[in-house]
């Protein structure tokens, strides 16, 4: 047997001596010999490649489903949409791709690399590299907790929509009367989805000082999400991956549906016209640029662990790169055709709003003698119009009736989902049909991200070995336990005010401070070389130029201009949330109260601390857990077929406790034996 060539590694300060092999040409390996920090107590230090009994997929399509479930979310259906609108069109497929390729992929392929290359999770994956980065993992575990508190409330929202889609006719299709027989005056003044929105379904408190006690409809819906939740998720993957089959295909297949019926209904061309037309100007603005950053990184779900749990659940050979690619391309096709779909209903909701403004302007205008009759050609209502100044528009109470304007009233986020695109399926044939297959793909789409982040947070509790001890079922019990109990912040009336609060603070800063060191972990202090090596010896594809200077220039920077325009923003702009004024029927702005703003310091706080304190303790080892970081235990790597059974054997003759001389010349007689 040829010798065992040895190549310098880049040195970490924790390891004794970097004795790697590498791929001989023949496609087979050496022994690869990695000294890494003994056990401690607080973290346990896993023998790379991991656990030997670890679990993996059963299949690959189960982690490709997996994947897209977990990156493909409602931010697709609800943000991509609404950016599209507002920051140019067409033209904002430009900065989107840009950003997806200089930032979303190389990051991507980070964190999938480095999860199938360890095969831990995120805490394990980072005190691996180095001990003094074990913070990072910390910091992304909270910050996904964080996430997971109330990505949960919305599929609860998503619940509670969905049985009463069950009803006929649809609940929020009309105002509920008052003992005369005349609509009530909040639902008069707003619209009928608004007032289902905010009265029936939040019975939304007029600001975040004065709560409302708890909404039991909304506390029974929530236990329903956690326990659904609780029973997918409760034995990893083996639990999960089987769900993964629904939650990631139906809602291509409700796509689908949407498609074929949206573009047959009247205003669809307007809709996909209004959106799509290119705006190149808007690309003068940094903003839509960043924007366009934000989506890309979000829509992802980069830093939240759990694309580097998915990855160490993947075969040492798999071809994480080629996954990288697939899914990224169908992350953004998905979020392009989820677009066609929304702006060709959205169109035929405004087509329809702007009939009925016409025909009522026309019954002013017959009661008032402008027109001769009702059915007037739409030549002589606009030439009526015209006429008209701005003063007699006001004193016959007329209605601007503009298809644009319809258009540009088009929200975002729960506004979309639970406003706009309900007053859109009310105006659809068969509306409960419609709706039950709306929600339900909601439904799919909010599983699948929430198993996605549940799995990320869990694989990182489960790199602690007092907690690796337990049963897996018995801790994702108690988290989804205490998530539950906390998540009774959201069941009050100003449940919807919390839930913003949290996606502005708790999951923007952190993730972002969190993504930058992962980034900086891995091409800077665990070296790029060795990350490119790694994944040549995965995939048999040596990364190039592109990949080295997004990794190491063009990404870094791209996440510091995030970072810092995110804490400017967020300092130059006041943070305000929208009540509802239920007198006047309409969403008003209103200022955090002070210690409101302290919870959102403390989230922001609680999410980037745990990095530069871990690294702070075990610098200067502060901790008697903390044992010298110097002092290291040989740990297998990789092995041929024909290596495995005589390393097991000279394994068992080494101890941690050996010392460094006693632990090098072990080394050196199996190194010997192989040559032999």
């Amino acid at each position: 047997m040829a010798a065992t060539k040895i190549i310098d590694a880049p040195r970490n300060g924790h390891e004794m001596a970097p004795l790697n092999t590498r791929a001989r040409g023949d496609g087979t390996h050496g022994v690869t010999i990695v000294l890494t920090a003994p056990q401690r107590n607080s973290v346990q230090s896993v023998d790379i490649p991991g656990e030997p009994d670890r679990a993996a997929w059963s299949g690959k399509m189960q982690f490709f489903l997996s994947i897209i479930g977990y990156s493909v979310g409602l931010g697709n259906i609800w943000r991509f949409p609404y950016l599209c609108q507002q920051n140019g069109g067409g033209a904002f497929l430009i900065p989107f791709m840009i950003m997806l390729v200089l930032e979303g992929i190389p990051l991507f392929l980070i964190e999938l690399g480095m999860g199938q290359r360890m095969r831990l999770g995120a805490l394990g994956v980072w005190n691996t590299i180095h001990p003094w980065l074990g913070g990072i993992g910390i910091s992304s575990c909270i910050v996904t907790l964080f996430v997971a508190l109330y990505y949960n409330v919305i599929i609860t929202w998503v619940f509670y929509y969905l049985f009463n889609s069950f009803r006929y006719p649809l609940p929020w299709s009309t105002c509920p009367t008052n003992g005369t027989g005349f609509e009530l005056e909040e639902c008069a003044k707003s619209s009928e989805t608004t007032y289902f929105w905010y009265r029936t379904t939040l019975d939304a408190a007029p600001s975040m000082d004065e709560p409302g006690g708890l909404k039991w409809w909304i506390v029974l819906c929530l236990l329903l999400s956690w326990t659904i939740v609780f029973f997918i998720v409760m034995k990893g993957i083996q639990s999960s991956g089987k769900v993964v089959y629904f939650t990631s295909l139906f809602p291509y297949i409700v796509l689908t549906i949407f498609f074929i019926r949206g573009i047959t209904l009247r205003g669809a061309g307007a809709g996909l016209m209004h959106m799509y037309t290119p705006k190149v100007e808007k690309l003068l603005e940094p903003t839509v640029w960043l924007d366009a950053a934000t989506q890309v990184f979000y829509s992802f779900g980069l830093a939240f662990g759990s694309l580097i749990a998915f990855g160490s659940y993947n075969t040492p050979k798999n071809n994480c790169v080629r996954d990288v690619l697939l899914v990224s391309v169908c992350n953004a096709v998905t979020a392009i055709y989820a677009s066609v779909v929304i702006f060709a209903i959205l169109g035929f909701k405004a087509t329809v709003n702007v009939d009925r403004c016409v025909a009522s302007n026309t019954d002013i205008l017959v009661k008032n003698a402008l027109l001769p009759f009702k059915n007037a050609s739409s030549e002589d209502y606009d030439s009526v119009m015209q006429k008209i100044n701005g003063t007699e528009f006001e004193a016959l109470h007329l209605s601007e009736c503009s298809l644009s304007k319809e258009l540009d009233n088009a929200a975002e986020g729960t506004g979309l989902a639970f406003i706009v695109f309900t007053q859109a399926i009310v105006e659809l044939p068969g509306a409960p049909f419609w709706a039950v297959l709306f929600f339900t793909m909601l439904l799919s789409l909010g599983l699948g991200s929430q198993i996605g982040i549940l799995e990320g947070m869990l694989c990182t509790l489960f790199d602690i070995d007092i907690i690796k001890r337990v049963k897996k079922q018995h801790v994702t019990g108690v988290v989804c336990l205490f998530c539950f109990i906390v998540g009774f912040i959201f069941c009050t009336g100003a449940g919807e005010y919390w839930l913003k609060m949290f996606d502005s603070f708790a999951g923007t800063i952190g993730l972002v401070v969190v993504a930058l060191m992962e980034m900086i972990a891995v091409i800077f202090i665990y070296g790029h070389e060795r990350f490119t090596e790694d994944i040549y010896q995965m995939t048999g594809y040596r990364p190039g130029v592109y990949w080295q200077m997004t990794w190491r220039y063009i990404g870094p920077v791209i996440m510091v201009c995030i970072l810092v325009s995110s804490i400017v923003f967020m300092v130059i702009r006041n943070p305000t949330y929208g009540a509802w004024n239920a007198e006047k029927g309409i969403v008003e702005q209103k200022d955090y109260p002070n210690w409101v703003m302290g919870i959102a310091l403390a989230m922001i706080l609680a999410g980037v601390l745990p990095m530069p304190i871990v690294f702070l303790m075990r610098s200067f080892q502060c901790l008697k857990v903390d044992l010298d970081i110097h002092q290291g235990s040989i740990r297998r790597n990789e092995t041929t077929a024909s290596t495995k059974e005589m390393i097991d054997n000279d394994d068992d003759n080494l101890s941690p406790d050996m010392p460094p001389q006693d632990l090098l010349a072990a080394t050196r007689f199996t190194i010997g034996d192989f040559e032999n």
